[in-house]
């Protein structure tokens, strides 16, 4: 030859070689290892030899799948010449163990792609494929359309039509038909644009159905392939089919890519296997991938749906380590992921963050850190948000809107949230909703503010705003507290008419109204609302109530009440009946219910011991349930120091404290019936919301109460 070759051969040694017959094991991508590069060269020549890319140039990105999947179209698909078809770049590769085959890795390119030139016959078949979109979508007419075609289906007009059609269905019987040709041979390229088209229709068996077939015909299975099976197995949640296929892929010895570690990952994610999602991103690590921005938001959206802080934390150490500034996208995430691993301090640090880095929260980025806020009762900093959102001209949507009043009828942010109605009412594209007047009554209701409340009811009547169960509910729970049993009447009546369907808690609030009520007629009134709300319960409520209803019917049809009632339900049911029964003085009903709610779990905490303390939690019970629940713990204690039998050196009684503005709790109405009864009980000074009493004091008390024994002459 004139000139001779020169090559250079790179053996890279990792630090640590496995055996042939142990697996090789992936270090975290953060461990740096000392690279040893032997370089052999062989020349003959006096030119010098051809120095390969820089492989590990940082700078160097891969193409996007969006711009690897770009449309056929754009380019003339003529047969590439033999100087076109080599790469621009070599592809990094990775060699874990120099003792086993080298691994297949795809190249930056994914598929061979032809080099532009001029093609006259693409415009005709440009608009022949428009004809096949529009024809009917029945197998004859569209097959009778393409006895028209233009040109002979060679391998490029082929492949530009496939590419061009855009129902799936149409796609297929394409493909179909060009088999049915047999005009050249198939190549993966053409399963690959048709798995493509299925997969925007969801048709993962006729994907597999291809794939499948490809095997049979040993067509190869490039990463293309998979990616688009997996990521269609993701979309109709076969989550087993999605792993199925990656792993059929992973032992093919073909290299997972940016698109297809993201979709498994998600897929892993959404079954709940971290510790594979955690073992694949490091592996993956290992092998010189570049996680991308959807991969963190998969592995932040993983950790807050568990609520784990430390793994959102690690997410955000990965990004820094590896210098990718999070997207909007992945900030959203993240910081849902800080609600709910209950983080608002390190919510609204990201939030700052995120403003420092120079993006615009979104509409969802703001609602994520109001809805955080909230829950965390933080209302000086949601109304410094507020202030901030207004200020800086910050996007704001319904939800939004919705969003903040409900965080201010959470917070009894009254006059804020009337403020933000105003606000709402003004603009054209953000009028209030059902949603948003629901908030109000819920504020206005746990106010007490009664006229208020009714007045959006009536404004929501002539604006004709649907008024929902939820609204119906707050509404009539404020009537019932304030006694207007006229109105309640016929708001309920009117929310039927409108198709309001009582649900298990708007019966619950109509059986608490009951327990209120100290006039017949008014029960009678609101009892016949419950009767149309739920004639079952209204029946209970008869049975209950009559004094020669045995236990054994009371617990048979209670019990039947319960299984069609909503779990959430079920313990506010209970508390309403023993309310009830109190309230028409039938104490030992009301006992016989508090231990039928014991019986059936309602009530799972109700006594804690320990060796030292002994405590009665009535956090979770009504007034009236508090009461007996009271008088049954102090008549079983005092059984207990009449038997002489052992007791802890602190009783302790824990009813709690309402956070919210209006909440009135149950400690003042325990503490009354704690004197009622002069039991020893006393208010903690150290926490509010606790009654205490010591064992000794308790004793003495029980002895005092013992009748002397009579003496006779």
């Amino acid at each position: 030859m004139a000139t001779a070759l020169s090559t250079a051969l790179d053996v890279h040694f990792t630090g640590h070689l496995s055996d042939t017959k142990r697996p090789i094991i992936f270090n975290s991508p953060h461990r740096q290892h000392r690279v040893r590069r032997v370089t052999i060269l062989s020349s003959s020549s006096k030119s010098p030899p051809k120095v390969s890319p820089n492989l590990i140039d940082p700078n160097h990105k891969n193409p996007s799948l969006s711009e690897q999947l770009k449309p056929l179209s754009t380019t003339t698909l003529s047969e590439p010449s033999k100087d076109q078809t080599q790469l621009l770049s070599k592809p990094k590769s990775t060699w874990v163990n120099p003792t086993k085959p080298k691994r297949s890795v795809l190249s930056h390119q994914r598929q061979k792609r032809s080099s532009y030139s001029y093609n006259p016959q693409i415009k005709e078949l440009r608009l022949f494929a428009q004809r096949l979109n529009d024809c009917d979508n029945s197998e004859v007419a569209f097959l009778a359309a393409l006895e028209e075609i233009p040109h002979p289906p060679t391998r490029e007009n082929a492949l530009l039509i496939l590419n061009s059609l855009r129902p799936w269905q149409k796609t297929h019987l394409f493909f179909k038909w060009i088999k049915t040709q047999n005009l050249f041979p198939l190549e993966t390229i053409f399963y690959n644009v048709t798995m493509k088209s299925l997969r925007f229709g969801r048709q993962l068996q006729l994907m597999e159905d291809l794939a499948h077939e490809m095997i049979s015909n040993e067509i190869k299975l490039d990463n293309i392939t998979y990616s688009t099976i997996i990521s269609c197995a993701k979309k109709c949640h076969h989550f087993d089919k999605a792993v199925e296929w990656f792993e059929r892929m992973y032992k093919t010895g073909l290299m997972p890519d940016e698109v297809t570690y993201s979709a498994i990952l998600d897929v892993y994610a959404k079954l709940g296997r971290v510790e594979e999602v955690i073992n694949l991103y490091e592996r993956g690590r290992a092998t010189g991938w570049i996680p991308d921005h959807v991969t963190f938001s998969v592995l932040g959206k993983m950790f807050g749906e568990s609520g784990d802080y430390d793994g959102v934390r690690y997410v955000l150490q990965e990004m820094r380590s590896l210098g990718v500034q999070p997207n909007l996208v992945v900030y959203n995430t993240l910081l849902e992921a800080m609600g709910k691993a209950g983080k608002p301090g390190l919510a609204r640090s990201l939030f700052e963050e995120m403003v420092e880095s120079g993006l615009t929260p979104s509409e969802k980025t703001l609602t994520a850190l109001v809805k955080i806020y909230g829950k965390a009762r933080w209302a000086r900093d949601a109304l410094e948000l507020w202030e901030k959102i207004r200020s800086n001209g910050w996007p704001m949507d319904l939800i939004l809107y919705n969003t903040l009043l409900n965080m201010c009828a959470d917070l009894a942010l009254e006059e804020e949230a009337e403020r933000l109605f105003e606000d709402m009412k003004r603009l054209e594209n953000r009028r209030p909703d059902s949603w948003s007047y629901t908030a109000m009554l819920n504020i206005y209701g746990s106010g007490g503010k009664v006229d208020k409340a009714m007045e959006v009811f009536e404004e929501m009547s002539q604006l004709g705003v649907e008024l929902n169960v939820m609204g119906c509910t707050c509404l009539i729970q404020c009537l019932g507290k304030a006694k207007r049993i006229d109105d309640l009447v016929r708001v309920f009546g009117v929310s039927v008419e409108r198709g309001v369907k009582p649900d298990d808690r708007l019966c619950g609030c109509l059986l608490s109204v009951v327990s209120l009520c100290e006039v017949d007629e008014d029960i009678d009134k609101v009892l016949a609302c419950l009767k149309r709300a739920n004639p079952k319960l209204f029946v209970l409520v008869e049975l209950v109530t009559e004094e020669k209803t045995g236990f054994e019917t009371v617990k048979e049809e209670f019990r039947g009440i319960l299984s069609e009632t909503a779990v959430e339900a079920r313990r506010p049911f209970c508390n309403c009946f023993i309310d009830i029964c109190r309230s028409r003085k039938l104490h030992e009903r009301a006992h016989e219910l508090l231990y039928l709610g014991t019986l059936y779990g309602l009530y799972p905490g109700l006594h804690n011991k320990n060796v030292d303390v002994w405590c009665l939690d009535v956090r979770s019970l009504s007034v009236g349930a508090a009461e007996t629940a009271l008088e049954e713990w102090m008549g079983t204690l005092s059984k207990i120091v009449q038997r002489k039998e052992a007791l802890p050196e602190l009783l302790l009684a824990q009813t709690g404290t309402g956070t919210h503005k209006f909440s009135q709790g149950l400690a003042n109405s325990f503490a009354s019936h704690v004197k009622k009864l002069d039991a020893p009980f006393r208010q903690s000074e150290d926490k509010v919301g606790c009654f205490v009493v010591t064992r000794e004091e308790f004793v003495s008390w029980v002895q005092s109460r013992i009748p002397p024994p009579v003496v006779t002459a």
